[in-house]
């Protein structure tokens, strides 16, 4: 059975915490709904009603695009380990890129992190938590480097090249505002 909240709860913060990966979904008024999922150490809880998390660089950038377009944002988490449970933060979010003002602030929250793309920044306005019942138990083996590795070998200088040439457009051909001036 669904149960709502108006924000976060301990026992919520608690299943975050204990969550290895967790899935992101935006959509623009008209296009695709895009739904990713997250891992690495890339989320912080603020508040009740706000939380953060770390983009990296990566193949895509829609959730950038979509926000410029319609802030809706949901979140989610589902236990993969012995308590079945999903639980879902809904709100408005909004992109901080490295130029932003609060961009410094927001990363110091974070380790170094190369390839950090955009910080998104959601209010929550609605928790719902659910059964999952249907939900398998997996268990968790670690991290995968791969994205952290490539980054590194990038260095700041390719990973924006990659940006200029792979990010800039949704796959919609929304823009994603990554470099500043669209």
């Amino acid at each position: 059975m669904a149960k709502q909240f108006t924000a976060l709860d301990a026992d919520h913060t608690g299943l975050i915490a204990a969550q290895q990966m967790f899935f992101v979904a935006t959509a623009a008024p008209d296009g695709r709904v895009n739904l990713s999922p997250k891992g690495m150490d890339s989320l912080r809880v603020l508040g009740p009603n706000r939380l953060i998390w770390l983009n990296l660089t990566g193949s895509g950038n829609e959730t950038a695009g979509h926000l410029r377009l319609d802030p809706r944002m949901t979140m989610m988490w589902c236990s993969f380990g012995t308590r079945p449970v999903i639980l879902r933060a809904y709100g408005t979010a909004r992109a901080v890129h490295p130029r932003d003002a609060d961009w410094s602030d927001l990363i110091a929250r974070f380790g170094p992190s190369p390839g950090a793309r955009q910080i998104y920044d959601l209010n929550i306005d609605l928790v719902q938590t659910s059964c999952g019942f249907a939900v398998p138990r997996f268990e968790h083996l670690g991290p995968r480097e791969t994205l952290r590795q490539w980054a590194e070998t990038q260095g700041e200088g390719g990973v924006e090249r990659y940006w200029q040439e792979r990010n800039q457009r949704t796959i919609d051909g929304f823009p994603t505002g990554i470099l500043g001036d669209e």
